[in-house]
């Protein structure tokens, strides 16, 4: 049988057997795993919240920003954050409209990956502005500072606009798929009593009592959110990259980026979900049937695709750099592979193009703890791919006395380490507290394969 007409649910579930598996994890007192892991996520959220105000309350000057480096660990850390969201956008929107079915059971984590994602790394650029309480001077808005306004051709301006629209986005088209849940929920409280909970799903639930003109409704909207959504996977992280291919320094003015940004984005993305639909599997033994080894498998054929186009843009930036004629712009990527940074190259290569060559092999492809080692390889990679671009480009400029190095500090290694934090926290509560898999969605695709039933 091939992997196409596999079913997408294993079990032999029917409707009933959906609704109480992934209601159960809602309605049941947390489990120990969990709490151990939300434990462990809290403790590094309180972390990072230590790191964060002692930045604020003494200055920048705790972090290892510098002349000439003047983007350090902050842009870094937002833009390896932006590109994490990416992949719920893709999984939920795009292959939605593709009518892919197999994104069912991974879809609504992958949203709800997104918007923790976004949150995380919207908290960057404003610590890194140094003045965090002035973070509203960045929107456009009537004020009394005469001709003061911000400046519309800039790409930082850019990122506020294109992230804000993303997570706005990116929540509403969550939450619509939500509500057919929710009033489930509600209405498994009413029957059961549980008097606070069927008011909170209640009111999340907007009124829904599945009626025809309730779905009607609901399929017509969801469609709209993810025909807008759509475009965001190219532009968002288009965008993101304008920050850097704007610029007239070396190694930054490419027009490559934005593609390659975009690449770089899914393929970190659905490393991330690689790596949290493991740990799903783990925490809700039940979410075996519904996570199956086979959509682990699809996500891993496209962490190897979107792999050999980053590698290819990896390659083509030094051809280019070489083809160019520009005696700069071809020291900058030598200077990338065999300067002081050479470690945080070569780093990024082996992360990001060597490692996930192993998915050829279909044995290691449907392997979980392989799998999940390549997905956190595959994020380590893409951090320093960010790390490459931003600091080996600005530490050596066109004027040799105005080099200079960058080292990170203890707290620029808290602020990444504890973002992690902040992020599983938020992911943690969500499973524990919203049905994980919509419950939906998986009742249509019982029994059937990628293209239809058997």
């Amino acid at each position: 049988m091939s992997l196409l007409e596999k079913p997408l649910i294993k079990g032999d579930k029917s409707p009933k057997d959906v609704t109480e598996d992934i209601a159960h994890l809602v309605e049941a007192k947390p489990h120990l795993k969990w709490l151990w892991m939300v434990l462990s996520a809290k403790s590094m959220l309180l972390f990072y919240m230590v790191v964060v105000g002692c930045i604020v309350g003494i200055g920048m000057g705790l972090m290892g920003v510098n002349h000439p480096v003047g983007w350090g660990t902050d842009i870094v850390t937002f833009v390896f954050w932006v590109g994490i969201g990416h992949a719920g956008t893709l999984i939920s929107a795009v292959l939605y409209l593709f009518r892919q079915k197999w994104r069912t059971s991974i879809a609504r984590s992958a949203e709800a990956m997104t918007v923790f994602a976004v949150m995380t790394a919207g908290i960057f650029p404003i610590i890194h502005t140094g003045r965090p309480w002035l973070a509203f001077w960045l929107f456009p808005y009537p004020n009394q500072r005469g001709p003061l306004w911000v400046n519309f051709r800039s790409p930082l301006l850019w990122d506020v606009f294109a992230i804000s629209t993303y997570a706005t986005v990116s929540i509403v088209f969550w939450y619509v798929g939500l509500v057919p849940d929710f009033a489930t929920l509600r209405d498994r409280a009413k029957k059961d009593g549980r008097k606070i909970a069927h008011g909170v799903f209640g009111a999340l639930s907007l009124g829904w009592r599945g009626a025809t003109a309730h779905w009607r409704h609901y399929e017509m909207v969801y469609l709209i959110l993810a025909a807008l959504s759509t475009p965001l996977v190219l532009s968002v992280h288009s965008i993101v990259s304008f920050d850097f291919a704007v610029a007239q320094l070396p190694g930054w003015h490419t027009t490559i980026f934005p593609p390659y940004f975009v690449a770089g984005a899914i393929f970190s993305g659905f490393a991330m979900v690689v790596t949290l639909m493991t740990l799903i599997r783990i925490a809700v033994p039940k979410f075996k049937d519904y996570v199956t080894l086979d959509h682990m498998e699809l996500m891993n054929k496209i962490i190897m695709t979107t792999g050999m186009l980053v590698g290819y843009a990896y390659a083509s930036e030094f051809f280019i750099a070489w083809y160019s004629g520009s005696k700069y712009e071809g020291y900058a990527f030598i200077n990338r592979a065999f300067g002081p940074y050479w470690w945080s190259y070569w780093t990024m290569i082996t992360c990001n193009v060597v490692i996930p060559q192993l998915f050829w092999f279909k044995s290691l492809r449907r392997n979980i703890p392989v799998m999940f080692v390549i997905s956190i390889f595959v994020n380590i990679g893409m951090w320093f791919e960010r790390y490459v671009i931003t600091v080996t480009s600005l530490h050596r400029d066109f004027l040799p006395a105005n080099w200079g190095l960058f080292d990170m500090t203890f707290y620029d290694f808290g602020a990444l380490i504890g973002s992690f934090g902040m992020f599983f926290t938020l992911f943690l509560m969500y499973i524990q507290f919203v049905p994980a898999i919509s419950i939906a969605e998986v009742k249509p695709v019982l029994g059937t394969g990628k293209e239809g039933g058997h």
